[in-house]
């Protein structure tokens, strides 16, 4: 017997049981809620017991670093206070030191201001010996000058740099806008050199020109390049006569440092010049001594 469907029969829907609702969902909030109250609990308790150790190092710790005075817990009781047994004494965050550190500070800062003092005490000697050495330079060039016949070619000083030998350009080692080196001024270089030569320092060699320009179509597009070149003009010369090459070098410096103003009347000549720096071999902080001791030296031989 066939058991299809009859067409025109409907099939029976089938039986869909009610989705049962979970009605104990509660009891997961409660249980979350619980927890967090166990927490907060243990926190509290946690909280409660002081750490002698840990407060200590913590009232330590604030007082270091706030420096500002206040009693730590006051008006405890001998019970309670035994707590900071660990500090050296009550933190007095007012004050920001505690009464037995006081003494302490006091010979710290001792202790820097004689450190500081015997710093510049040392500073002072090693610019002392530095300018020594310097004037000491200045005098065997001086005489050297002298003996060739040149009394008076070139002025000294001595800067926060070292020695600065100024050498008039002006018709003794150059004439007007050239840069070959003129007799007297291969003689002039001849009678320096022999005392550069023995030097430990590094040597500049510095070219300068007045404020006056250049001829325009001449040789030379600027002061700059002319200064440029009578400098490396100098130095060459002086590596022929011993000095070593390593020792120096060479820069040129236009109209931008004139050694008087503009309207002196030997600007024009006393500008135009060759400046031959002898740097201290000094720490930084003694050269800056340098130009003061120097003054002190001139008013003293004035």
């Amino acid at each position: 017997m066939s058991t299809a469907p009859h067409p025109g029969r409907k099939r029976p829907k089938k039986h869909e049981e009610e989705e049962h609702e979970n009605h104990e969902r509660w009891l997961v909030s409660y249980a979350d809620m619980v927890t967090l109250l166990m927490c907060l609990f243990i926190v509290l308790f946690a909280m409660s017991q002081v750490d002698k150790a840990k407060f200590a190092a913590l009232a330590s710790g604030l007082s270091a670093s706030f420096g500002a005075p206040i009693t730590a817990l006051p008006g405890t009781t001998p019970e309670s206070a035994s707590v900071l047994d660990a500090l050296p004494a009550a933190v007095d965050i007012a004050a920001g030191i505690a009464p037995g550190e006081k003494a302490d500070q006091a010979e710290v800062d001792a202790a820097a201001a004689q450190a500081a003092a015997e710093r510049a005490k040392r500073v002072a000697a090693e610019a002392a010996s530095a300018y020594d050495d310097l004037s000491a330079t200045r005098d065997k060039i001086d005489a050297a000058l002298t003996a060739a016949g040149f009394t008076g070619a070139a002025r000294y000083e001595i800067d926060e740099r070292g020695l600065v030998v100024h050498i008039v350009a002006d018709a003794v080692l150059f004439d007007a806008e050239e840069a070959v080196l003129r007799p007297e001024g291969r003689t002039i270089l001849d009678a320096v050199a022999p005392t550069l030569t023995t030097l430990p320092n590094v040597l500049r060699v510095e070219g300068h020109a007045n404020h006056l320009p250049v001829t325009r179509g001449g040789p030379w597009p600027s002061n700059w390049e002319l200064s440029a070149y009578r400098a490396t003009t100098v130095l060459t010369y002086l590596a022929g006569d011993g000095v070593p090459e390593p020792r120096m070098y060479a820069a040129g410096y236009g109209s931008t440092q004139p050694l008087v103003p503009e309207s002196d009347r030997n600007a024009v000549t006393v500008n135009r010049r060759v400046d031959i720096v002898v740097l201290s071999t000094a720490s930084a902080e003694a050269n800056a001594l340098l130009p003061g001791i120097d003054a002190a030296h001139q008013g003293v031989t004035e």
